[in-house]
């Protein structure tokens, strides 16, 4: 008899698990990839529209039946799942049933989240670049200050990418050109974590600091905005303290969506799953990506990345194989993992090590070098190549 597997968000995560799983289960079994739109980018490529290296349309993937045959696409919002019933509940697509389920439904940007956000992106103040729109409104409003303050502002933990509001910083004052280096226009990134990137150890933080400070960037540690003032352009901050702007680039508070709340797996809404597997408390059901909550041995989350997404599409993949019964490989998540830091000039950095080290994520961030903004635009060419085949 015939079985389905449903694969929820065509992200990095879903895309992976629903080609891995084409490769595992036999032709008659039926995988079913269920997405809004499919249309996305690498997280990686906002930055360079931010920059503006690219254009929105240069980096839009949009898999089609070419690039995944097999797999049956079904364009709909996922409103809601069923871990009873082994059901989800699609607009316009009605309720999908599933033998076994990959959830990869990422994080969604909870901008109401913080108090004068919505208002001050409203009044074109405030800008955001985890969107390819946008980072390519954001990249104007920086290309049209003259002078002043850009504030790049963590709103919330956890976020997307960890190195991404700092890479910002680094390519919004390369952007700005004369008018950065004269001091004309001052960039400063504010965070509620300690150091950058806190997961990766205090080495790398630190390291990540000096780069800013030899930048002419400043760094604000242990920030926290608890408000926005659109009209004054200030953020108030959980210490008390008040800071101006003149233009602010922010991340937005993140969230996991409704659909993966419904879940009721994780008492915050992401979803917690074996580190190794990626399997839920419910049998049957793997969560990869960005709406889990992966604990570390130290006991923080693995930083939410494409990296991670992708190495765990295919773990899931398998795991879903064997739990249906077949002869699928026992493949694990290793916690292995890189990132690149864009210092602008045509140089990165590379942060690369393992996560799942105990006691603690043992991670090197590499000096900045071309060869390494090279490696960065080879994952973005493989990947949009490998998924805007046409049909």
């Amino acid at each position: 008899m015939s079985k389905t597997v449903a694969v929820l968000g065509a992200g990095v995560g879903g895309l992976t698990a629903a080609a891995e799983l084409r490769k595992a289960l036999p032709a008659e079994d039926r995988i079913v990839l269920i997405d809004r739109s499919f249309t996305g980018s690498l997280g990686l490529s906002l930055l360079w529209v931010l920059r503006g290296w690219r254009t929105p349309e240069q980096v839009t993937v949009r898999p089609t039946a070419g690039t995944l045959p097999g797999v049956d696409m079904v364009t709909a919002e996922v409103a809601g799942i069923d871990l009873e019933a082994r059901a989800v509940d699609c607009d316009p697509a009605g309720h999908i049933g599933y033998d076994a389920l990959v959830v990869a439904l990422g994080a969604g940007l909870d901008v109401a989240r913080l108090r004068g956000l919505p208002q001050a992106l409203q009044a074109g103040v405030a800008g955001q670049f985890y969107t390819l729109e946008g980072a390519a409104d954001l990249n104007r409003r920086v290309g049209a200050l003259e002078s002043g303050r850009i504030m790049v502002l963590v709103a919330a933990v956890p976020f997307k990418c960890p190195a991404a509001p700092f890479e910002a910083a680094f390519l919004i004052g390369d952007q700005l050109g004369g008018r950065f280096t004269s001091g004309a226009v001052r960039v400063d990134a504010f965070t509620p974590d300690p150091l950058p990137m806190p997961v990766a150890g205090p080495a790398v933080g630190n390291a990540l600091v000096d780069m800013m400070d030899g930048k002419g960037i400043g760094f604000h540690g242990g920030k926290s905005a608890i408000s926005i003032d659109p009209q004054t352009r200030t953020v108030d901050f959980a210490d008390g303290s008040t800071e101006s702007f003149d233009l602010l680039a922010v991340v937005p508070p993140h969230a996991p969506g409704a659909a993966v709340a419904s879940t009721g797996l994780g008492s915050a809404g992401w979803i917690p799953v074996d580190p190794a597997s990626l399997a839920t408390a419910t049998p049957g059901v793997f969560a990869i990506g960005d709406s889990t909550a992966l604990l570390l041995p130290n006991g923080k989350p693995l930083p939410k990345a494409a990296v991670f997404a992708e190495a765990e599409g295919e773990v899931a993949a398998h795991q879903v194989a064997r739990y249906l019964g077949y002869a699928a490989a026992d493949s694990r998540f290793t916690g292995d993992g890189a990132c690149y830091v864009e210092l602008g000039g045509g140089l990165a950095a590379k942060g690369e090590g393992n996560f799942l080290t105990p006691p603690a994520p043992q991670v090197t961030l590499r000096e900045p070098s071309a060869a390494y903004h090279s490696e960065k635009e080879q994952q973005e060419r493989d990947w949009l190549a490998r998924w805007n085949v046409r049909s």
